[in-house]
C-alpha cells in the first residue's frame, strides 16, 4: 500500500508530505483546494505524462516521492523489480520523479535511475487510478478484451504467453516471406548490387589493424630525413671517436681499479658497467636500423593509396573495419537467400503452416477459457450492478470469432448491456449513459480488486452527478473494495466521506500573495463538521451535525457487517 507521498513545488503545492494507512482514506475540501492535484502527483509517480506546467511558479523543478509497503511476497512487483535489477529491502518500494523546467523527467526506483517506461510498468502494479475520464475505456470496444483478460489472468496466463511467443515468430516469418516475395526486377537489382559489393570488398582485402599500421608507416616515411639525421646524431654521440661510450669505458676501468682498493665504490662500479653495455647494445641497434633505412617514394605512394581505399570503404560500408566486415557477412547471407529464394520461400511456408496450426490450437484454448470466464464476469458484474441499483440491467460479455490471428488470438470481445426490461442487449458504448458507465466501471473495480490485488486503488470524483440511494450504494461499494485493497478517494458525497477509515481535509490559503495547499488528518468531531458541510453546503446547524453523526454511525455499522 501507499504509505507516504512527498510533494514539492507541484502546481499550488509548495512542500507537502501525507501519510496514508490501510482501508479507505477520503480526501475532501472545497473546489480548487488541491485535492485532485494530490492524485495528479500520484499519477505521475506511476508513470503518467509530465509537463512543465506542473511546476510551481518560480521553482526550477517539481519533486515527487512515494513510499510503498509490500506485504505480499507473491505480489507481481517482486518479479518486475527482479527483471529490472532493482533490489527491494524491508518490503519497501520508493518511487521518485523529478520534473524540470522543460518538462523532462528523472525517474528512480529504490534509488536506481530508470527510464519512464520502467517506472510506468512498476507503477501499474502498485497503483490503479480511476477517474471520470477512465470510463472512456468502456466506450472503446477494442479495449473490452483487455478487461476480460485482466479478469481471467490466472487461467489465461500460461496459454497467452505461449500464444504470444508463437505469434511473434509467426509475424517475423510472414515478414521474411514478404521480403523474399518481391518482384523479379527488384530481386535482380539486389542480386547485382550485392555481387558488386561483395566483389569490391573481397578485392579490398581489408584487415583489422592494418589501417593503424599503415598510418604509422606513413608517418615514418613522411619524416624519413628527420629520423635518419637524428638517429645518426644519436649513434655518433654514443659510438663516435672520443664520444659517450669511450668516456663511460674510461669510467668503468677506473672504478674497476678502485673497487679492489675500496669496497664502497662497488655499487657505483656495477652501475657504470651496466650502463656501458646497455649503451653498447643501443649503439649496435641504432646502427642496424640506420643501415636498413632507405627512402622509398613508391612505397609512400602505395601506403597513401591503401589508406585512401580504407576511407572509401568506410564511407560506403561502415565507420570501422569491424562494421565493414560484419556488413560483408550480412550481404553474403542475403545474396545466398536471394539466389535460393524459391527454396527459402518453400521452406518458410512449410514452417508458417506449422506455426498457424499451433496458433489455431492455442487460440482455441484462449477462446474456451475466455468464454468460461465471460460467463463468470457477466454474472459478477450483474451482481455488482444490482448492489448499485441497476437491478434490471442485463450484462453480457459477447465473444465473436475473427477471420485472422491478432495479438490476442482470434476473439473479438464486446460488452453488451440492456438497462430496460424487454429490450435486447446492445453494444455498451452505444446505449449506456455516463452514470451507468460509472457504476459499471465501479463494479469492475470491485471484482478486479478481489481477484488481482492491486496495492492501492484511487477514485478521483467517480461519484459526481449521483445522489440518494445510488450515492449510498456507491459509498458502500467503495468501502467494500477497501477491505481487499487500500483505497484513496476524492469525493463530494457525504455518504462516501462517512465510510472513511481516515479522513483528510484539503484547503488552500494565501500568504504573501502566494497560494498554498494544506492537508489535515481530521478527528471525529471535525469529521462530523465536514460531513455536515458536505450535506448542507456552507450553513451548518445542530440538525445537520446530528444527521452527519448518524450517517457516520450507520456507515461504521455497515462496514462492520462487510468485514464479518
Amino acid at each position: 500500500m501507499l504509505k507516504e507521498i512527498s510533494i514539492r513545488n507541484f502546481a499550488i503545492i509548495d512542500d507537502l508530505t501525507v501519510n496514508f494507512s490501510e482501508g479507505l482514506t477520503v480526501l475532501t475540501g472545497e473546489t480548487g483546494a488541491g485535492k485532485s492535484i494530490i492524485i495528479d502527483a500520484v499519477h505521475l509517480l506511476a508513470g503518467g505524462r509530465a509537463s512543465q506546467e506542473f511546476i510551481r511558479h518560480g521553482a526550477k523543478r517539481a519533486e515527487l516521492t512515494g513510499l510503498f509497503q509490500i506485504n505480499n511476497e507473491h505480489h507481481p512487483i517482486h518479479k518486475k523489480l527482479l527483471d529490472t535489477g532493482i533490489e527491494i529491502e524491508e518490503d519497501t518500494v520508493i518511487l521518485r520523479r523529478d520534473i524540470n523546467e522543460k518538462g523532462k523527467s528523472v525517474c528512480r526506483v529504490n534509488g536506481k535511475l530508470v527510464p519512464l517506461s520502467i517506472l510506468r510498468e512498476i507503477g501499474s502494479t502498485l497503483i490503479d487510478i480511476h477517474g471520470q475520464h477512465e470510463n472512456q475505456e468502456l466506450m472503446d470496444e477494442k479495449r473490452h478484451i483487455n478487461m476480460l483478460d485482466y479478469f481471467a489472468a490466472n487461467q489465461l496466463a500460461p496459454v497467452k504467453e505461449a500464444y504470444n511467443e508463437t505469434f511473434d515468430l509467426y509475424r517475423e516469418l510472414k515478414k521474411e516471406i514478404s521480403t523474399l516475395n518481391i518482384d523479379e526486377q527488384r530481386t535482380a537489382q539486389r542480386i547485382d548490387l550485392y555481387q558488386f559489393q561483395i566483389n569490391e570488398l573481397e578485392e579490398a582485402k581489408l584487415k583489422v589493424g592494418e589501417e593503424d599500421a599503415l598510418l604509422d608507416e606513413r608517418k615514418r616515411l613522411l619524416n624519413f630525413h628527420k629520423i635518419f639525421e637524428r638517429a645518426n646524431v644519436a649513434y655518433e654521440s654514443i659510438s663516435g671517436e672520443l664520444k659517450g661510450l669511450d668516456w663511460v669505458g674510461d669510467a668503468m676501468s677506473a672504478l674497476d681499479d678502485i673497487v679492489a682498493l675500496d669496497e664502497q665504490f662497488k655499487d657505483a662500479s656495477e652501475a657504470v658497467n651496466s650502463s656501458f653495455y646497455a649503451l653498447q647494445d643501443s649503439a649496435h641497434l641504432i646502427k642496424s636500423i640506420l643501415d636498413d633505412l632507405e627512402f622509398d617514394p613508391e612505397r609512400l605512394n602505395d601506403v597513401e593509396n591503401r589508406l585512401a581505399l580504407y576511407q572509401t570503404m568506410k564511407r560506403k560500408y561502415g565507420s570501422t573495419v569491424e562494421e565493414i566486415l560484419t556488413y560483408y557477412e550480412k550481404i553474403q547471407e542475403e545474396l545466398k537467400q536471394l539466389l535460393n529464394r524459391d527454396e527459402s520461400i518453400q521452406r518458410y511456408e512449410q514452417e508458417l503452416i506449422q506455426l498457424e496450426n499451433k496458433l489455431e490450437e492455442l487460440s482455441n484454448e484462449l477462446t474456451i477459457i475466455r468464454k468460461q470466464c465471460a460467463v463468470k464476469l457477466s454474472e459478477a458484474i450483474m451482481t455488482q450492478l444490482r448492489d448499485l441499483h441497476m437491478e434490471k440491467a442485463k450484462f453480457i460479455v459477447n465473444i465473436e470469432p475473427l477471420k485472422s490471428f491478432d495479438v490476442n488470438g482470434k476473439d473479438y470481445v464486446a460488452f453488451y448491456i440492456s438497462t430496460n426490461v424487454g429490450e435486447p442487449p446492445k453494444s455498451l458504448p452505444k446505449i449506456a449513459s455516463g452514470g451507468e458507465l460509472s457504476r459499471i466501471m465501479l463494479g469492475l473495480k470491485t471484482i478486479f480488486s478481489s481477484s488481482v490485488g492491486i496495492t492501492s486503488i484511487i477514485f478521483d470524483e467517480v461519484d459526481t452527478g449521483v445522489s440518494g440511494r445510488v450515492a449510498q450504494a456507491i459509498a458502500e461499494k467503495i468501502a467494500a473494495i477497501s477491505i481487499q485493497s487500500q483505497v484513496l478517494c476524492i469525493s463530494h458525497l457525504p455518504q462516501v466521506a462517512a465510510m472513511a477509515d481516515h479522513h483528510y481535509f484539503i484547503k488552500k490559503k494565501v500568504e504573501d500573495n502566494r497560494t498554498y495547499t494544506t492537508v489535515k488528518d481530521i478527528d471525529m468531531d471535525e469529521r462530523i463538521v465536514e460531513v455536515s458541510r458536505m450535506m448542507s453546503g456552507a450553513e451548518i446547524t445542530d440538525l445537520t451535525l446530528q444527521h452527519a453523526k448518524e450517517l457516520i454511525d450507520l456507515a461504521y455499522l455497515r462496514k462492520s457487517e462487510m468485514k464479518i
